[in-house]
């Protein structure tokens, strides 16, 4: 952790709580910082698993930062305010704001000016933040990662310091998701006491950590690997960018991550969820592409999409990307055709066409 954050922050091992990956060190968090009846804000869009990790055993509940396009998804202290506002609306006692940084879904990092002050914030109202930040070594186009634990070295940040956690996993850094090995650091002696309690009903096995203790103190092999990840990382990031943007399809500007936030608003039937529906589920059944619809992710607006491009090989992606470009050219084609003036129209037309299609094949 302190080599990817540039030994810009020191780390203390006796603060960290190892957990069976980084979803067990949210729940675990949560059981330890809220109760039913309590509430986390995390802007939007989010990793859905959220609503699976942070809600179903603790009943913490969920209020959306919501962020917007406009700023290329940024979070702003009016919108943390808004949430703030609308959890106590609610009967909702706001303990605290989860981020992850880098960004899931989004491939972003938080700048030094976002970390403070959404920190600001929180010491404002004295509630917890918790970073997740199981992305930090995927940063492949900045010069540094910026934790939140190198804000809080900063003197004016000195007294929220136990009100910072911050989760770490190595299944997207090493590739090692089927190990389990999470990870909570904390500066809250209580957190720690607890968590280090309630980690007993998701340990990591002792053959996990010896395995993986081999890997980790292999400085020469781990200094290679990250660099070489990160060089694959950005290559493959290019590549989808360049041809999405050749058949007409932009994505958000982003810097880490296994995947890129898409904008596909100009291909709705209607500015609309359900429209976004349609076409994610055209793309599904037709295109035979699995991507993720911004709506599963929360996202306040309709037409976003999230496609992963690190999970397959460099010829899927190839063949996935060929698709796409099919049918784009067939929406423009038949849009051409008939004279029409609009994307949203043509879709219109293709999507009633299509479950025409389908309710006869039915």
């Amino acid at each position: 952790m302190e080599e990817v954050r540039g030994r810009r922050v020191r780390l203390d091992p006796n603060k960290i709580v190892l957990t069976a990956g980084s979803t067990s060190a949210n729940e675990i968090l949560m059981f330890c910082l809220g109760e039913t009846g309590d509430a986390f804000l995390i802007p939007t869009p989010y990793y859905p698993g959220y609503d699976r990790d942070l809600k179903w055993r603790t009943g913490v509940e969920i209020v959306p930062i919501h962020c917007s396009s406009s700023n290329h998804f940024r979070v702003t202290k009016d919108a943390l305010t808004k949430a703030y506002t609308q959890a106590h609306t609610l009967n909702l006692n706001v303990k605290g704001v989860l981020i992850t940084n880098p960004s899931n879904p989004l491939g972003t990092t938080m700048t030094k000016e976002d970390l403070d002050m959404i920190i600001n914030f929180c010491m404002e109202k004295h509630i917890h933040i918790v970073s997740d930040e199981i992305f930090s070594a995927t940063v492949f186009d900045s010069s540094n990662f910026i934790s939140i634990l190198e804000s809080l070295q900063q003197t004016k940040f000195k007294s929220v310091k136990n009100l910072v956690h911050v989760v770490y996993s190595l299944s997207k850094d090493l590739g090692l998701s089927g190990f389990r090995v999470g990870m909570i650091y904390s500066n809250n002696e209580r957190v720690l006491s607890a968590a280090t309690k309630m980690s007993s009903f998701g340990l990591v096995s002792s053959q996990t950590q010896h395995l993986v203790s081999n890997i980790l103190v292999d400085k020469k092999f781990m200094k290679y690997y990250i660099k070489e990840n990160t060089r694959r990382l950005k290559k493959r990031h290019e590549m989808l960018v360049s041809n999405l943007k050749r058949i007409g399809i932009h994505c958000l500007t982003s810097n880490a991550g296994l995947f890129c936030w898409v904008d596909m608003r100009h291909l709705l039937s209607s500015n609309t969820f359900e429209g976004e529906f349609e076409l994610w589920k055209r793309i599904l059944c037709d295109v035979k592409l699995n991507i993720s619809p911004g709506s599963s992710c929360h996202c306040s607006e309709p037409g976003w999409f999230r496609i992963c491009f690190a999970n397959v090989s460099e010829e899927i992606l190839h063949v996935s990307l060929h698709r796409m470009k099919v049918f784009v050219e067939e929406i423009n084609s038949n849009c051409h055709d008939r004279g029409y003036n609009g994307p949203n129209l043509i879709c219109k037309w293709m999507f009633g066409l299509s479950l025409f299609k389908g309710q006869m094949e039915r």
